[in-house]
């Protein structure tokens, strides 16, 4: 069984919509895949926990109410604790999240679809002083804005991902040859960037780059996982139940538990019967009608 870790409650105000806040903690966190032995392989008694830490605003009611994007991101951090939890691979180096980094956002983004759906909202977004469920109208709102802003945040995005490769392109950084303004300018020209818009990172700043080594060359990794996730959550709606078990089980077991012990297009082939296909993303972005 997986312990009694984490317990999620919905709210609402006639301002915002706020879903989703964690209620309480397990008293103990295990993290399955910092582990040299993966899960599967290890003595354990039955209980397993994964910590989803968040910062908290202070909030004067006891409980904390998460604005939408946070409760998007709660679910994005509890598909990184499914893909440790159901991981089902003998050694700790191909479990888990382990995995390269082309693949290691989509059981993650994967999740994040739920949140979306108007019938999980219905039955876990309440009132968080009276309980009462979330009102049709305001689901209504959420689902008109769902669009909104798609094509600026996606060239902001964009725009970091490439600028992530020219730089790491490069052959000579010397002070004497390479000024990191005077590149982000000529770069930027060259890929002909709106006026109007600009990089959601510049690079001086840009953490997930030079703060460690990680995603340097691979920041596009998340964009790319969106076509990955919005594919494999099409499976999911096509079956006409998004919680379908047959549908489930093959996410579990190609998705979620596999790590790295079969090379990653090849289990999205085997979820999907078939490679990748990037219209399921630009209709999820509104960037292609549907």
């Amino acid at each position: 069984m997986i312990g009694q870790w984490i317990a999620i409650r919905a709210s609402y105000t006639s301002d915002n919509l706020r879903v989703l806040g964690p209620e309480y903690f397990h008293s103990s966190f295990a993290s399955p895949h910092s582990s040299s032995v993966a899960p599967s392989a290890m003595a354990w008694d039955g209980t397993l926990g994964v910590a989803c830490t968040y910062e908290f605003v202070p909030h004067h009611h006891a409980l904390h109410d998460f604005m939408n994007s946070d409760s998007t991101t709660l679910f994005h951090e509890f598909g990184h604790g499914h893909h440790g939890m159901l991981s089902d691979a003998t050694y700790g180096t191909l479990a888990s999240t382990n995995v390269l980094r082309d693949f290691v956002e989509l059981p993650s983004q994967l999740m994040e679809h739920w949140f979306e759906q108007r019938s999980v909202l219905e039955e876990f977004a309440g009132h968080y002083q009276t309980g009462e469920a979330i009102p049709g109208h305001l689901l209504d709102k959420l689902k008109a804005a769902e669009f909104f802003n798609q094509g600026f945040e996606t060239i902001e995005y964009t725009a970091c991902a490439l600028m992530d490769m020219a730089l790491h392109s490069q052959s000579d950084y010397s002070d004497e040859t390479f000024d990191l303004v005077d590149f982000e300018k000529a770069e930027l020209a060259r890929l002909g960037m709106p006026q109007g818009i600009v990089m959601r990172h510049r690079p001086a700043h840009f953490a997930h780059l030079f703060a460690t080594e990680g995603y340097a060359a691979g920041y596009y990794v998340y964009l790319w996982a969106e076509v990955l996730d919005a594919d494999a959550f099409g499976a999911f709606k096509e079956s006409g139940d998004i919680f379908d078990s047959e549908t489930s089980e093959k996410a579990r077991k190609f998705i979620y538990s596999a790590g790295n012990t079969v090379a990653p297009d090849e289990l999205f082939r085997q979820f999907r019967g078939r490679d990748p296909d990037i219209t399921y993303m630009l209709k999820k972005k509104g960037l292609m009608k549907e």
